[in-house]
């Protein structure tokens, strides 16, 4: 949106639900959606035109499709560029891995995960356990990537995780799930989940596994004020999926429920076109802070809000 004050400039705002993880998840759905849509309400009468679901706002909204009626403002719920964003760091990361690593993906039938695992096949050969609670779910979404030639297995228990090299967590979630017994030696945790579902206490338990922070873009383009407990010039891929709307002139909503992959190509292609604002993978961070050096580096963590950003 606009302001009066800065004429010609997109203007974003960052609007907190008050509202706890675990509220989120757990009250009445009724209430919760409702808090949340009073959040898109205030983002409308500001004048936005597109509005991003952070953080848990969006399983809690059903991926966005509760708000799929209104018509006085888009809605997306930004999974669409963070699957795009989370393939380039698995991409990244792969090189570390040894020949044939096993790449868990934990939440694989879940909005980001379906659209990351079947981008990961459209691209790659290699193997994949898919890990999440409904094995119908999990069954399915194999057989699309078999499809493209991936070795895909399914599992509902995280104590197979321990198999995996790198391990991919996309799960909705109030609480830290992945536990030192559920690691390999040595191996790498890509941890996309706002809030987080590790546990900074496997830095001590285990030296020897490096975790990641995912889903983070770098857009040093843009004048970013106040906290939303990143780094200056980061922001989380689905916020930076509603600045991308808002910059191209995006009428009507987005991504709603699972993430599409012609939805994510047309995302990447809005960030190549800014890509001089940046809209790019940021440097590797762990618990929020930057990693330098390799595995050995990693420190403690930011603190967690539940928001949605309009612009």
């Amino acid at each position: 949106m606009s302001r009066v004050d800065l004429p010609g400039k997109i203007v974003g705002r960052i609007i907190t639900v008050p509202l706890t993880p675990t509220q989120l998840l757990t009250l009445p759905r009724s209430q919760v959606q409702g808090r949340i849509s009073a959040a898109i309400d205030k983002a409308r009468d500001l004048g936005a035109s597109v509005v991003g679901l952070g953080a848990l706002t969006a399983p809690a909204s059903v991926g966005g499709r509760a708000f799929a009626k209104r018509r006085d403002i888009g809605v997306t719920n930004g999974n669409a560029f963070t699957a795009a964003m989370t393939l380039q760091a698995i991409e990244k990361l792969m090189g570390s891995l040894g020949r044939d690593p096993l790449i868990a993906i934990v939440g694989a039938t879940g909005s980001v995960g379906s659209c990351l695992t079947r981008l990961y096949a459209r691209q790659h050969p290699g193997r994949l356990l898919l890990v999440a609670r409904n094995e119908k779910r999990l069954e399915a979404l194999a057989a699309d990537v078999r499809r493209e030639g991936v070795e895909a297995r399914v599992s509902v228990d995280m104590a197979d995780v321990a198999e995996a090299d790198l391990v991919v967590l996309l799960t909705s979630s109030p609480d830290a799930l992945l536990r030192s017994e559920h690691l390999k030696r040595g191996a790498i945790v890509l941890d996309d989940t706002v809030p987080r579902n590790t546990d900074e206490r496997l830095l001590t338990e285990r030296p020897d596994v490096l975790i990641v922070d995912g889903g983070l873009v770098e857009i040093p383009g843009f004048d970013l004020r106040g906290s939303i407990a990143l780094a200056p010039k980061l922001a989380y891929a689905c916020l930076a999926e509603t600045m991308l709307l808002a910059l191209s002139g995006h009428q009507g909503h987005f991504c709603m429920g699972d993430a599409q992959l012609d939805q994510a190509e047309h995302i990447l292609k809005l960030a190549k076109e800014h890509e001089h604002l940046g809209f790019h993978l940021a440097p590797f961070r762990s618990f929020g802070k930057l990693i330098e050096g390799g595995p050995s580096h990693t420190f403690a963590t930011p603190a967690e809000e539940q928001v949605i950003c309009a612009a």
